[in-house]
This record gives structure tokens, sequence and C-alpha cells, in this order.
């Protein structure tokens, strides 16, 4: 199912657009999110959906995310998202991306 995707604050936009303009690993890490990007415009539940009780309370209290995806990149790293649905259209939301150290930290695993 197509979707819009935004980014869910202008941090996270600031943060993606600066990985642009970077070197080595970073730059690697914005395009790879650009792939992201690209799929989830596609196919907005191409991600791998996260188990309700496991959704951190502070992406359910800023975002007022009722759901949660994560999207897999290369060396470990994942592209968390929302689906939202505003009268017909469909809109993924970037929430944040991570490492997978971070991942697992955040997620208690």
């Amino acid at each position: 199912m197509r979707s819009q995707v935004f980014f869910a604050d202008h941090k996270i936009r600031e943060a993606y657009r600066k990985l642009e303009n970077s070197k080595n690993e970073k730059k690697k890490l914005y395009e790879w999110i650009n792939r992201a990007i690209d799929d989830l415009a596609e196919n907005c539940f191409c991600g791998i959906q996260i188990s309700k009780k496991q959704i951190p309370r502070d992406y359910s209290k800023k975002y007022g995310a009722r759901n949660l995806w994560k999207y897999n990149l290369p060396n470990a790293w994942r592209v968390l998202y929302t689906i939202k649905k505003e009268e017909a259209e469909i809109i993924s939301i970037i929430l944040e991306w991570m490492n997978h150290a971070d991942y697992e930290r955040k997620f208690k695993y």
C-alpha cells in the first residue's frame, strides 16, 4: 500500500539532511535511509511490525504512535516508523533510526 513519508519532527529531518553532506558511514546511512523512504512510499507495510506492548512510551506520548514498525538497514541499523491514516491517505512517519545496540537497549532485549 503506497504512502507518503514524513519525518516525525524538524529535528529528525535536520539530522537526516546533515547525513547527506557527511562522509564515510554516515553518508552510507543517508543512502540507506533514502532507500527505506523509497520502499515505504511504495509499501508502508514493508517493515516488521513491533508488538504493541513493546512500543516505548515516549513514542506514544511524543508522537501519538499506536503502532510501530522497524525497517532493517545494512550494518544492523534500524529505521523506526509509525503508520497513520489521514482521510483517504496513508502516511508513514519516521520516528528515528538507530544502530543495533541502541535498538536492543531501547526495546530492552
